[in-house]
């Protein structure tokens, strides 16, 4: 039993199970024990692996959004570019050294604010952008509420699906909480259904034919994020793309996974040395960011459409074959055109990924989603 377990289980003892919600809070994001406070968390030699760890031509890619995408904002000098939970930096770094040769003058106008809770992956970021030319140094915030306002590009890759989430299981005719206690041994966590007075109204497609213990999920950390983006980018202007596993419509199903070593764990053992996920619900983001309020009048959204489709109209195919041609020898070309299949195949990451926009009044066509697709306006 770790200290976080240990931690967990006294306070079940003394104040009954708790929310599958708080769980997750507390594994990965606990001040002392927290598993994004305490591991190194991505990269080969880690848990799990992003996409821009995969290829340079992911960041390459994303950098090629942000450039359209700030000349659909004429321009705006200076432009805030956000990231939330930048991982080791890799993307960021990629992007900006791509931005930096082909389009100088948007760098020059950038101001970079980084949205980290780990100070090992805060670290790491430094380290990364350490030789990237910038006006002003990055920032680093803990929430979005502390970036300056004004207009706005904002990239989340693989952040919403680490966000906390509720679980609710069918029990016969009615809707429990799924919560977590203490197993019989008083010392193991184990799933238990606690009380509910109402299913949230949000789930209600969701639920519907849910068979006897099936599962149902809401992220409100994700849709609290995704109406104040909305609000943002209605007031000041901009875009913010989500890159995320996850599905379009919202079903049944319990889609909270742990993974260790590249290795899926169990849920409930080793909290805070184990990376907790689950898969995003790109309807709530929609509903979320559509249903913000007056103050989001005129805000689009755009997707999700598959990861492998939005990269390959970004140039992702071509690129690789670029570095491809220019590869010292064909076991480095072989590499080079192997990592981007992986991000673009639809058995690899292409399909399960997906990419989503919000963007605020006016921008119209985002790049690299359908040219004919104007989006969902909420009026």
């Amino acid at each position: 039993m770790n200290p976080l377990h240990a931690s967990l289980a006294a306070r079940i003892r003394a104040g009954g199970p708790i929310s599958v919600e708080a769980f997750v809070e507390a594994a990965l994001y606990d001040h002392d024990h927290g598993y994004y406070r305490t591991q190194g968390a991505i990269g080969a030699a880690s848990d799990f692996i992003t996409a821009p760890e995969v290829s340079q031509v992911f960041g390459e890619a994303v950098g090629a959004w942000i450039a359209a995408t700030w000349q659909a904002l004429a321009a705006a000098d200076p432009v805030q570019l956000v990231e939330f939970g930048p991982g080791r930096g890799t993307l960021l770094a990629d992007a900006l050294r791509t931005l930096g040769r082909l389009q100088p003058d948007l760098v020059a106008a950038l101001r970079l604010h980084l949205i980290e809770t780990s100070p090992l992956l805060a670290a790491m970021q430094r380290r990364a952008l350490a030789d990237i030319a910038l006006v002003a140094p990055p920032v680093w915030h803990e929430r979005l509420d502390s970036v300056p306002e004004g207009p706005t590009i904002a990239l989340a890759n693989e952040f919403f699906d680490a966000l906390p989430i509720c679980q609710f299981v069918r029990v016969g005719d009615s809707w429990r909480e799924r919560r977590v206690g203490l197993a019989p041994d008083g010392q193991a966590l184990a799933f238990v259904a606690g009380p509910l007075a109402e299913l949230p109204a949000g789930l209600a497609d969701a639920a519907e034919g849910a068979a006897e213990d099936e599962v149902v999920e809401t992220c409100p950390a994700g849709e609290e994020l995704a109406a104040a983006l909305a609000s943002r980018l209605a007031a000041a202007g901009g875009a913010a793309l989500v890159i995320d596993y996850g599905h379009a419509r919202a079903a049944p199903g319990d889609t909270l996974q742990a993974v260790r070593g590249h290795r899926f764990a169990t849920v409930l053992e080793r909290p805070g040395e184990t990376d907790l996920s689950h898969h995003v619900d790109f309807q709530a983001l929609t509903a979320a960011a559509q249903g913000a309020g007056p103050q989001a009048a005129g805000v689009t959204t755009h997707g999700p459409i598959p990861q492998g489709l939005f990269l390959g109209r970004l140039g992702a195919g071509e690129r690789a074959e670029a570095l491809a041609a220019a590869a010292a020898d064909p076991a480095q070309a072989q590499a080079i055109v192997g990592a981007v299949r992986r991000l673009l195949h639809p058995g690899r990451m292409g399909l399960l990924f997906k990419a989503f926009a919000i963007a605020g009044p006016g921008l119209g066509p985002l790049p690299g989603f359908a040219p004919s697709a104007r989006g969902q306006r909420r009026e």
